[in-house]
């Protein structure tokens, strides 16, 4: 019988926002799939991630700023539609969960290690949130490197979006894409 586990992250897939529906996890769920996000390779114990969730209203009043920081901020003044886009961009799934890297100067501890550590809880969160049923999909897109969003999230200058993770549950059964072939990507040091 083959472990559970394995199954898992042999068969996980993203699934798109648009392709995700209620429900998403519960209170409870939700901060389980956080607690096991935080359950990462940490050197130093610095914690160089944080999270911030964005669920029910707040995620219309998020869509706000987002619409706003698109007007703003893009090269040539956006229609009706990509503002109407934007605004619902948040309101695709249940829940979102931002991942926030943020460096920690510290001896023995480098910028690179944090972010992978943050990189980590971002991909602990997609698979504890697989684990219990739900899609996900992890994207940054533009906002993700948007200086009013930047804002808007409260961000130090020390710290960067991740990713936006999206949660919900998928409407349809998620198509499988091609995978690199492990001759192409691994390679064996002999000295």
């Amino acid at each position: 019988m083959e472990n559970a586990t394995l199954a898992l992250l042999k068969a996980r897939r993203s699934v798109k926002p648009d392709l995700m529906s209620e429900p998403g996890p519960s209170a409870t769920e939700l901060d389980e799939i956080l607690t096991i996000a935080a359950r990462v390779p940490d050197h130093k114990k610095l914690a160089p991630w944080r999270f911030i969730v964005f669920e029910g209203d707040a995620r219309r009043a998020f869509g706000e700023r987002i619409a706003a920081a698109c007007a703003a901020e893009d090269t040539m003044p956006p229609s009706d539609i990509r503002l109407e886009t934007e605004r619902g961009r948040f309101m695709r799934a249940p829940v979102v969960v931002a991942v926030i890297s943020r460096i920690t100067p510290k001896p023995g501890a480098p910028e690179w290690e944090q972010i992978l550590s943050a990189g980590a809880s971002a991909m602990n969160l997609c698979v504890a949130a697989n684990a219990m049923g739900y899609a996900t999909c992890w994207l940054t897109e533009w906002i993700a490197y948007s200086p009013m969003i930047r804002t808007a999230l409260g961000l130090a200058d020390a710290e960067r979006v991740v990713g936006f993770i999206y949660i919900g549950t998928s409407k349809t059964a998620p198509e499988e894409r091609p995978r690199p072939a492990l001759a192409d990507v691994v390679a064996r040091w002999v000295g």
